[in-house]
Parts: structure tokens; sequence; C-alpha cells
């Protein structure tokens, strides 16, 4: 015990016990303010000059001047700027960037640059905009017509393959999702949910709300009846059907369409152009 007490109450232990503890504080302030900010490069940029409106000669000068590499990303013609003037930069002007970083630029030309227009028919409105837009094309107009698949293109207002000036607007004529042709409704009551929403899926037309009632009589997850109740409809249109399910259990409505029969012709996302290293 004596030995314990001698140890805890020498002036020894306790300054060796200082000594860590400020060697450590030296330590962590070297990390922060000298070691890290080395190896990081912390608070050490270039601040992006604004080189729009300035001729491409101009621009390539003053991004030599900050340390600052550029490529030419686009040419595009704009009448408010003289032909070989820069009308967009990425990263925008003010920006902080690391040294030697890479500025895209956007060129104004002379002459309109073209491109080729691709084919939307029978695509998705989603995936046609993001092809005419890859294609530097406008997506112009959208009127309806009758058609069973809904938002695909059924006419595009300017011909595929055609060579025409980038930012040309292409108007686009898309499907309702309904039909034309009226078809035979088939009789579901009595069937089962899922038996049901294949009969109708076939038959051309749509499951709308779908709202379950308590019932002792019936077999749960049984039609037990469908709106509107007739013998023909315009393909597309929507049934709205009543389920049985537990006497016991509590009503829930369900709405939406529970099949989807849109086209997937989902595409992959453009790729843009962002704050990232070269």
């Amino acid at each position: 015990m004596k030995t314990l007490k001698r140890i805890f109450t020498s002036k020894a232990l306790y300054a060796t016990i200082g000594g860590f503890i400020a060697v450590g504080a030296i330590f962590a302030l070297l990390m922060d303010f000298v070691i890290m900010p080395k190896y990081t490069n912390y608070n050490h940029g270039v601040t992006v000059p604004d080189v729009t409106k300035l001729s491409l000669d101009e621009a390539e000068e003053l991004l030599d001047s900050y340390g600052l590499r550029h490529e030419i990303l686009d040419r595009r013609s704009n009448t408010a700027y003289p032909a070989n003037y820069i009308i967009d930069q990425s990263p925008s002007a003010s920006r902080l960037v690391k040294p030697n970083r890479k500025i895209y630029l956007t060129v104004n030309t002379a002459e309109t640059p073209t491109t080729v227009v691709p084919d939307v028919v029978s695509m998705h409105i989603r995936n046609a905009a993001i092809q005419l837009e890859q294609h530097g094309l406008n997506v112009g107009s959208r009127s309806y017509e009758t058609n069973r698949f809904r938002n695909t293109i059924l006419r595009q207002s300017v011909a595929p393959g055609d060579t025409v000036a980038r930012g040309t607007t292409v108007n686009l004529v898309i499907s309702d999702g309904l039909g034309t042709r009226e078809v035979d409704v088939p009789q579901v009551v009595g069937l089962s949910l899922s038996e049901a929403q294949n009969e109708i899926m076939r038959a051309g037309l749509r499951v709308g709300e779908i709202r379950f009632q308590a019932s002792r009589d019936t077999v749960p997850n049984t039609v037990l009846s469908m709106s509107p109740d007739q013998e023909k409809l315009t393909e597309g249109e929507t049934i709205r059907l009543v389920v049985s399910e537990r006497f016991d259990a509590r009503e829930e409505v369900e709405s939406g369409a529970i099949i989807d029969d849109t086209l997937s012709t989902q595409q992959p996302d453009t790729l843009q152009i962002d704050n990232q290293e070269d």
C-alpha cells in the first residue's frame, strides 16, 4: 500500500503523464495545421475566372495564366456572340478548384452545327425526350391520340434520319392509352382477384380501384362486383372491382392500377459532366 501511495503521489509520474499529454496535443496540432493540409492541398486552390464572352484565344490565355487547362466540350450557334467566342463554361466562374483543373468550354460557331434526328417512335415519352436532347434537339408540343400503349410515341414531326440544325424543335404525338375499338367485357364476378385481373388484361382493359368489402359467405379475395358492368367498353378503359375479405378485417381501399401495362423501355440516364477531377 505504501508503495502504491508513493507511486500515485510521485511528482515524476504526473510530470510523465503531462509530458505525454503535451506531446499528443502538439502532434494533433501538427496533423491539423501542417501535415494534413500539405497532404490534401487543403485551402490551396484556384478561383475559376469567367471566360464567357471572351474569344477562344483570350480564354485560353487567361486560363493558362491561372494554371488551368481547358477542353472544348461543344460548339453551338448563338447569334448573340461572334464566332469562336465562349458562350458557356464548366465549372462556372468563381468556383474554387485544384490547380491544373480542366475547364470545359462551349464555343460559338459561325456555322450552325447539325445532327441526325433519332427514331423515337414506339419509345416511352421519357426515353424519347432523353434521345432527342442527346442529339441536341428540343422537345416541342405534345399532342395525344387514342392508342392502347399509354405515353408511347406514335409520330414525330421531323423524320428519323433527317439531318437538321442542332436546337431544332421536334413535336411529338403521344398515345393516351385508350384504344379505338370496342372490346367485350369479361364477367369476372365470382372469380378470384388474380383470375379477374388476368381476364381483364387479356381483354385489353385495365384494373382500376380495388375496394375490399367484408363478407361472411364468400371466400376472401373473390370479386363481388365490377363497374362499369356492361357488355362492351373501349379498349384501354378501366374496370373497378369490389373484392371480398374476412368479415372481421378492416375495410381498405387500394387505388391505382395493379397491372403496369406501360412499355418498359427505360434507358440509362445520360452522363452529365459535373465538377469532377479529370
